[in-house]
């Protein structure tokens, strides 16, 4: 698809694409506002002019949610139209920048952190809420926003039951993304889907953003259904030297085959020190207990400390 076009459904025009797939294709444009000035929206295009009738379910699931999102951490859908024969959901635009396109080299820490206390942030808000993202990834999340803030998008598949089972499937045609997907969402495992699910996609996500690459590289289908079942990942601090190693500890526990090994829950705020209080230590900004900037706490204790992960 070209970077730049101009569509007419709902007055949407000069979209300028942000991140596609095969699926999707997510764009910026400005939409006509009825004081005759313009407003910046995002809008999601489906890529094939002939969608299978489960991908338009899933733009039209995204839209339904749309009065449960909360744009303190959700981007929310404003309205889903079909124009010339194609579908379009329109979506509000709180700025920032998918993820995806930040990745490619190794971050350093303090991006690593400052990006990810954001995303664990809107995750675990999205939870409270009793939501169940299902295909937690870089191109569903928009950092980088004004307002600070981070958010979450690419509902279409997301649950608000608290635990759900996955029925065995092809591996072709299982909803979400699979270079990301929790053993348990693969439906090999005989296991619930809930949150802790989207903590398994958050650990993929993290490796992903401290060294460069996924955990797991795959073929086909059926093997990155094995990956996720029965392989480990080589530790982030083994692939890149410069990872802290209770960093990589954190991420290596996320990656836990059983939900039970993964933390339990998403932090809800990150604690970033801007006057830290006396005997702390602190690395790239945030406050840890003592000893934790040299490696000597536990991974756990450093977790909680920073605000990623509740325990």
């Amino acid at each position: 698809m070209n970077a730049s076009f101009q569509i007419d459904a709902d007055g949407v025009s000069s979209l300028q694409v942000l991140w596609e797939d095969a699926e999707r294709v997510l764009s910026r444009g400005w939409r006509a506002d009825g004081d005759g000035g313009h407003s910046a929206v995002l809008v999601v295009l489906l890529a094939e002019e002939c969608p299978p009738p489960a991908v338009l379910d899933r733009l039209a699931h995204e839209y339904e949610l749309k009065d449960a999102l909360d744009a303190a951490w959700a981007v929310r859908p404003l309205a889903l139209s079909r124009e010339r024969g194609r579908t379009a959901l329109l979506l509000e635009d709180p700025g920032g920048e998918p993820l995806e396109r930040l990745i490619g080299a190794p971050m350093e820490t303090g991006l690593f952190l400052r990006l990810a206390i954001g995303i664990v942030a809107a995750l675990g808000k999205a939870h409270q809420r009793g939501f169940v993202h299902k295909d937690v990834k870089p191109a569903n999340i928009l950092a980088n926003c004004p307002d600070g803030g981070t958010r979450l998008t690419g509902f279409g598949i997301a649950s608000r039951l608290p635990r759900e089972r996955q029925a065995p499937e092809p591996p072709g045609v299982i909803a979400g993304t699979l270079a990301y997907m929790a053993p348990e969402q693969t439906g090999r495992m005989n296991r619930s889907i809930d949150s802790r699910s989207d903590l398994y996609a958050l650990g993929v996500m993290f490796y992903q953003m401290l060294t460069g690459r996924l955990p797991f590289s795959a073929a086909d289908p059926m093997q990155w259904i094995h990956c996720h079942i029965a392989r480990q990942p080589v530790p982030p601090t083994v692939q890149v030297a410069d990872v802290p190693g209770p960093l990589s500890a954190i991420v290596m526990k996320l990656l836990a085959k059983t939900a039970e090994g993964r933390y339990q829950t998403a932090a809800g705020t990150a604690r970033i020190a801007t006057r830290p209080p006396p005997a702390s230590s602190r690395i790239c900004g945030v406050v840890l207990p003592n000893g934790s900037a040299t490696g000597a706490s536990s991974p756990s204790r450093w977790a909680n400390a920073t605000g990623l992960i509740g325990s």
